[in-house]
């Protein structure tokens, strides 16, 4: 496991990309922590309707939770936040020893609210409160909706996990977030020493949208027009985005307006590396952890990632900073291709809302059916 524990000291904490009920009660989640270096956890609604859905595990809870007459959303927030407790229990003292760095798991805000400004503020004050754990964050995505609800709720020292970022102007909106509310606390004397926020850039899905249209073009048609070769553009993509974003995360937490704040005791707002399970076979299993390595970054990783690199995976320092000038050359020439990386970005946010709104649905579909079945018992 050395290349895991070699990640920390290369300035990036790794954090476990999954949480079911078995991985907290058969000591899984503490060996990985006290053995494998893990820093945190990270949940969406994907990832709790494959624990609850195929498991019995929450059944005796859910039993309990039924005959009190509670509703299904009631039940799933119930079975969600009990994990998360449980985890962040667990995680405690890496949340202590890093000085409130590490040691998170996240919860996310219903993701039908994504557009709704004032409901995920209630939400996510309620969530956070019932929560009732330092080391918890609630996750909100980057929409339009969302980043003033992810500013008001930074403010009032609610810590912030921004979903679903693709694009560099998007995550600069946030990081600007992030200071104003700090700010704002500051001004009235309030303190900023334990507000904590990552952002959180998707990465492999943007790959498979732009390597699917760039499969569409005419290596032909470009030679005519002196373009750059589609084939030569696969798999560029989400990379250099995340290194772009680097570059913004540096400017904006290093300039004289940070400065201040960080004399205070502010944290950066890290930026997080997401969706990070490599989705085409012909890429290296590693492909989304090995260059993105560096000071104040996470890497959320699946589990299959994380024996990949465990297993064969290299560590080295400041991999993030490596090939900036072509990263921008990369999404230049996309560009000239016909495909804008923001555009990119925007649809794979609606595509990410619908995904996550479907499976929270299914998964209340499914508690609905396991409601009748364990009523009968």
């Amino acid at each position: 496991m050395n290349n895991l524990l070699n990640l920390i000291n290369y300035g990036q904490s790794y954090w476990l990309d999954n949480l079911t009920r078995e991985k907290i009660s058969n000591g899984e989640l503490k060996e990985r922590m006290l053995m494998q270096g893990l820093r945190g956890v990270t949940t969406n609604p994907s990832i709790f309707n494959k624990a609850i859905s195929n498991s019995n595990d929450y059944d005796s809870q859910m039993k309990k939770l039924f005959s009190e007459n509670r509703s299904i959303q009631e039940v799933y927030e119930e079975l969600t936040i009990k994990d998360v407790q449980d985890a962040s229990d667990i995680l405690r003292p890496v949340y202590d020893e890093s000085d409130g760095v590490d040691g998170f798991v996240s919860l996310e805000v219903s993701p039908h609210l994504a557009r709704d400004t004032k409901g995920t503020m209630v939400e996510a004050r309620r969530l956070f409160q019932k929560l009732n754990r330092p080391n918890c964050f609630i996750k909100i995505p980057g929409t339009r909706e969302g980043i003033p609800a992810i500013e008001e709720m930074l403010y009032e020292g609610i810590n912030i996990n921004v979903t679903l970022l693709f694009e560099v102007k998007t995550y600069e909106a946030v990081a600007e977030a992030y200071i104003r509310a700090l700010e704002r606390r500051a001004a009235e004397g309030k303190t900023i020493k334990k507000v904590r926020s990552v952002a959180s850039f998707f990465l492999s899905r943007i790959d498979v949208l732009v390597d699917s249209r760039l499969s569409r073009l005419s290596i032909a048609d470009e030679k005519k027009r002196e373009l750059p070769n589609p084939k030569d553009m696969f798999g560029a993509a989400a990379i250099a985005n995340a290194k772009l974003a680097y570059q913004a995360f540096s400017k904006i937490f290093s300039g004289g307006r940070w400065k201040a704040l960080a004399e205070k005791g502010a944290y950066v707002q890290r930026p997080l590396w997401a969706s990070t399970g490599t989705k085409d076979p012909k890429y290296k299993d590693v492909k989304y952890v090995e260059p993105l390595i560096g000071p104040n970054t996470v890497n959320t990783l699946p589990e299959e990632t994380i024996a990949a690199f465990a297993d064969h995976g290299v560590a080295a320092k400041d991999t993030i900073l490596a090939g900036v000038k072509d990263a921008g050359h990369v999404l230049i020439d996309l560009k000239r291709l016909g495909i804008n990386i923001d555009d990119v970005g925007r649809q794979l946010l609606e595509e990410g809302l619908d995904k996550f709104n479907e499976a929270y649905d299914i998964l209340l579909a499914d508690l609905s059916r396991k409601k009748e079945k364990l009523i009968l018992k």
